[in-house]
């Protein structure tokens, strides 16, 4: 089946484009002398939603933040759920070596940036910032060699993001969870039982899941638990045995949502919180701990965790390496992990309050994904001569 393709290029590289210019957009948008004012009151637009009495208020860049997100969490755990049951993490045999590089690519980085910062330090709430990898980047940027790119390396650097993303929401869920409403979690858990019920009951219409999921959102908003976790939850609930067409709600809401999350949902959020204000930065904030470690952390710190943890996986005989691809080439998969973006920004609205620290963690997000997509992308042009060399001719 042919690929996908989107304004004239593949999907994957159509999506990096677009995620690129809104966040490009956004820069543009908070300096520019005449946007500036109305990008700000824009983000800050009072806006509210609800029936009646029960009505939710939040300014603009909340319901991106909180409401859109959730619906690209969702995405991310149907592709999770998809892969652990019937994809390249069904097994421990494919999944060993990806898993193996995402474990070291997200404790690598939150090294870094701890010795960077400070282990006891105020700013060391941040060490998960530069430990996710942005899905949607790192693929657009390996697109960009067509097929040159073996198909296992694809299909490695899209484990070690799935594996990345479970990672991520696992911290979100541990690490960065306000003050907890009891009754508001066990709501939630309550419609969570009902849901697993549905599904275990083999009801594989839309509509229950849909209220029910709406449902969950609004108890998990008001738990504490950051909301987005609700599209986690309803993501695992969402049934993937096949219906009477032979496609489970799972697959179909997957390819359903796909390109409203890669084309809209995660443009609006790069938009919205890529916004660095440059006017008050310099070349030496990049130099302060915050920034640095980000940076440095994404650039340094998930190349060493990916390339190295996965070759001693491979030399110690805990995983094995596909054939298609060599060291090289991994190496170059390894620097595109670096590209942390959209997860890395979110991670870091979680972390830090106040309008400094934001600039200093859209800096470094934005200082160490470039970094990392353009070294990898050179380390992936100087390796693009076939690795698998025709057998000799007898004779």
């Amino acid at each position: 089946m042919a690929a996908t393709r989107v304004l004239g290029m593949p999907a994957d590289l159509a999506g990096g484009v677009v995620l690129a210019l809104a966040a490009v957009l956004g820069v543009v948008a908070r300096n520019a002398e005449a946007l500036a004012p109305l990008y700000l009151e824009l983000l800050s637009l009072p806006t509210t939603v609800g029936i009646g009495a029960a009505q939710i208020h939040k300014p603009l860049i909340l319901w991106i933040n909180d409401g859109l997100m959730a619906l690209f969490f969702l995405v991310v755990a149907l592709e999770i759920k998809r892969e652990m049951v019937r994809g390249v993490l069904s097994s421990w045999g494919r999944a060993a070596l990806p898993v193996y590089a995402a474990g070291g690519g997200m404790a690598g980085p939150a090294l870094v940036f701890l010795g960077i910062v400070g282990f006891d330090s105020a700013e060391a709430s941040g060490w998960a910032i530069p430990a996710a990898t942005d899905i949607a980047f790192a693929v657009g940027v390996l697109s960009l060699f067509g097929s040159k790119v073996p198909p296992a390396l694809k299909t490695f650097l899209l484990a070690l993001a799935v594996v990345d993303d479970l990672g991520a929401i696992v911290i979100i869920a541990l690490f960065y969870t306000a003050k907890l409403s009891l009754p508001a979690l066990g709501a939630a858990l309550a419609v969570m039982a009902v849901l697993y019920g549905l599904n275990r009951a083999g009801v594989t219409r839309p509509w229950p899941y849909v209220l029910l999921g709406a449902v969950l959102w609004v108890a998990v908003l008001k738990s504490g638990v950051h909301a987005t976790l609700a599209g986690v939850a309803l993501g695992f609930l969402v049934p993937l045995r096949a219906g009477r067409d032979g496609v489970s709600l799972a697959e179909s809401w997957e390819a359903g949502l796909h390109p409203w999350s890669s084309f809209l949902i995660m443009p609006l959020f790069a938009f919205a919180n890529a916004g660095v204000y440059l006017g008050t930065l310099s070349l030496a904030d990049l130099a302060q701990p915050v920034p640095m470690g980000i940076a440095l952390g994404l650039f340094l710190g998930k190349q060493v965790g990916v390339f190295g943890t996965a070759f001693l996986a491979v030399r110690t005989g805990l995983a094995e390496k596909p054939d298609s691809f060599g060291w090289t080439k991994l190496y170059g998969v390894s620097l595109l992990a670096g590209i942390g973006f959209t997860m890395s920004l979110f991670i870091g609205g979680l972390a830090y309050q106040g309008d400094d620290l934001q600039n200093h963690v859209r800096l470094g997000v934005i200082a160490g994904s470039l970094l990392s997509g353009i070294c990898g992308a050179i380390a992936l042009g100087l390796s693009r001569a076939p690795l698998v060399r025709p057998a000799a001719r007898p004779g």
